[in-house]
């Protein structure tokens, strides 16, 4: 059995990874192979040639088709083979390779793993800030050898930042604020509120404000493996609330976590924020903070694997702070044992 579920949209790579060479990436335990069409439209196929099974990834781009290098194969940007080996060999119509469903959204590239006929592009998780007017968006990309629940875990929990990034966002009174879970279908939202408080250091140089604030951190998983967090600070008195934050600094923390085997996922993150939106040297220098607070969690994530599969007698713990983890896992499950029932 595996640990994610299929019929749904992941995170293939950002929009600028994508390019005219093509592109290896496994994805829920699938070799695929990206790349963009002359028109910039993406391909998505299997990533081995119908031949003998050389990675096409390694293949030669010819116009919008791809070359095998090894005996030369020339499939169609659609899967179906358009030159044999031999010159003289007419294209055999039976050989093709298998092609996926693909979607750019939000700065990302989609694809669909499961039913292609079962494609649907509004089940693409709605990460609204990275594409709204008066906000702006960029990140990065970690490959993290861990098992991607584990990073679901880790961003419904925040109060790992006081330990694992003292520092930068970390601070104590993450560790006194009470949290509150709520599940809708098939989305699981953790908040925490921490009114009158001193900022930490990066939203205290966000806020360019002295004073105490109020902050606030709601995470929303979102299926199959999203997690959003919208984080920020306001002055303390400016009217700030957990329903409504405008009134001071505000991001959404975007963190798509998708599958490459059991023990490894692919990490993209990023943030998207509604503050000196045209100031690009900022979010450079954000982007290369940000790039480093995740790399601690990389750090923790994957010693955390490694001790997981040196402790095979063990299992994990869950306490009240593991809540939102734990029904974000509840959902990935009851998916994965739904399908599992429909293919009986």
């Amino acid at each position: 059995m595996t640990t994610w579920a299929t019929n749904a949209w992941y995170v293939a790579g950002w929009d600028a990874e994508i390019d005219s060479a093509p592109m290896a990436r496994t994805i829920c335990g699938v070799p695929m192979m990206f790349y963009r069409r002359l028109d910039r439209s993406v391909v998505a196929m299997r990533d081995a040639c119908p031949h003998r099974l050389l990675p096409l990834s390694m293949g030669l781009r010819e116009g919008d088709s791809i070359r095998c290098r090894y005996h030369g194969l020339k499939l169609g940007p659609e899967g179906t083979v358009e030159e044999m080996p031999l010159k003289n060999d007419a294209p055999n119509g039976r050989i093709c390779v298998e092609t996926y469903a693909v979607e750019e959204r939000h700065r990302f590239v989609w694809v669909w793993v499961g039913d292609r006929d079962k494609a649907d592009v509004a089940l693409i998780p709605d990460l609204w800030p990275c594409s709204a007017d008066g906000w702006t968006f960029d990140g990065g990309y970690y490959h993290i050898a861990a098992d991607y629940r584990l990073a679901i875990d880790n961003l419904m929990d925040l109060t790992h930042e006081t330990y694992v990034h003292a520092g930068s966002i970390g601070q104590a009174e993450l560790m006194e604020a009470d949290i509150a879970c709520e599940v809708d279908g098939e989305r699981v939202q953790l908040s925490r509120w921490m009114p009158g408080i001193d900022a930490p250091p990066f939203w205290r140089g966000a806020l360019k404000k002295p004073g105490p604030v109020d902050r606030w951190q709601i995470c929303q998983f979102l299926m199959p493996s999203i997690v959003m967090i919208d984080v920020g600070v306001a002055p303390q008195g400016a009217g700030a609330s957990l329903e409504r934050h405008d009134q001071g600094v505000r991001g959404m923390v975007i963190d798509a976590m998708t599958p490459e085997s059991e023990t490894s996922h692919h990490y993209y993150w990023g943030m998207a924020r509604d503050f000196d939106i045209d100031d690009a040297g900022f979010t450079a220098r954000f982007k290369a903070q940000q790039g480093g607070v995740f790399l601690q969690d990389k750090e923790v994530l994957e010693a955390q694997q490694s001790a997981i599969l040196a402790n095979p007698d063990l299992k994990l713990a869950a306490y009240r702070i593991d809540e939102g983890g734990v029904r974000a896992r509840q959902i990935i499950a009851r998916r994965i044992r739904q399908a599992e029932e429909a293919a009986q």
